[in-house]
């Protein structure tokens, strides 16, 4: 396993770095610079004084010497500053990189405990009433889109009931836990919802195909409680496609999460890029899409560990010849 572990992370090192050259060439390749912003703001300045602020910025070499020039200041831990917040990229990204991860993992770990339960349950009586009333509400979560559902929810409880905030992080003056808590509480219904329905449809699929098996009707047929086979023998086979699109959910979350930000004024990773992209902070815009991309890398590293720990039939030791 240890040495399974270091082939991925070497693998997930080299993927880093393809998509360090990607990203910085699209970046690149993007019309404008901040050089050309600043013109557009100023027009007193000269031809000398871009040729300038250019060169100070590396902008009149060519594009790959740009990119060399910053991998080897990456590799030392100087990833630039900000164009958009002047300060350094890590010094911007380190708050809401926090903000993002506590955001999303509180909201995959909320549907997953009611994914599961709620698609063991449907499995278990295929076609009854309440089969159809969790079909029929999974198939609403997946349809409903992420803003409209954060208007209602706004409506609801922060406009007519008045019982939660209904944008913002924290209140000023007041940095508590449970004033936090508050201010996400709507910002995690919103995420969650979809992913609720989207694994309860997969948890039902998978258990529905398991309670089939014939090792299911072996242990029914010893005696054993129902509860135990459900939940000791099936539910472990069940969860291997589940764990695979909930690691690959757990990034795109992580990066892609720009309309709920938006809508509650959560500073997260999401609004960041988007900000950074359409703001022409290539250093910010570059290192927060390589963030994204080391979370999902890394989210798929632990489903990998994840699958061992499910089925123990799984092994990742490399066989060698005799």
């Amino acid at each position: 396993m240890i040495g399974f572990i270091l082939t991925r992370a070497a693998q997930s090192a080299f993927v880093l770095l393809v998509m360090s050259f990607i990203i910085y060439v699209l970046l690149g390749l993007m019309p404008g610079d901040p050089i050309d912003l600043m013109i557009g703001a100023d027009p007193n300045v000269t031809a000398a004084d871009i040729a300038r602020l250019k060169a100070l910025q590396g902008l009149d070499q060519p594009l790959l010497d740009r990119y060399g020039a910053w991998l080897a200041n990456a590799l030392e831990g100087d990833f630039g500053y900000s164009r958009l917040f002047s300060k350094p990229v890590l010094e911007v990204l380190r708050p809401r990189l926090l903000n993002s991860l506590i955001l999303m993992a509180v909201s995959l770990a909320l549907a997953l405990m009611v994914a599961i339960p709620a698609g063991i349950h449907a499995a278990r009586r295929p076609g009854s009433w309440t089969d159809q009333a969790i079909n029929l509400l999974c198939f609403a979560g997946v349809s409903v889109p992420p803003f409209w559902l954060a208007l209602l929810l706004i409506l609801l409880f922060a406009v007519s009931l008045g019982a939660l905030p209904a944008s913002g992080m924290q209140t000023i003056g007041d940095g508590g836990l449970l004033d936090r808590i508050r201010y996400m509480i709507l910002p995690i219904l919103t995420l969650s919802a979809a992913g609720i329905a989207g694994y309860t449809r997969h948890t039902r699929a998978a258990m529905i195909e398991v309670l089939r098996e014939d090792y299911i009707r072996t242990a029914r047929a010893k005696g054993l409680a129902e509860r135990r086979v459900v939940w000791r023998h099936a539910l472990r086979n069940a969860l291997l496609p589940v764990v695979t699109i909930a690691a690959l959910d757990f990034g795109s979350l992580f990066s892609g999460a720009l309309i709920t930000e938006t809508m509650f004024s959560w500073l997260g990773m999401g609004k960041t890029i988007y900000d950074a992209v359409m703001g022409n902070d290539y250093n910010l815009a570059l290192v927060g899409l390589l963030l994204a991309t080391g979370v999902t890398l890394i989210a798929n590293i632990l489903a990998d560990i994840a699958y061992a720990w499910l089925d123990p039939r799984i092994s990742y030791r490399v066989e060698r010849g005799s």
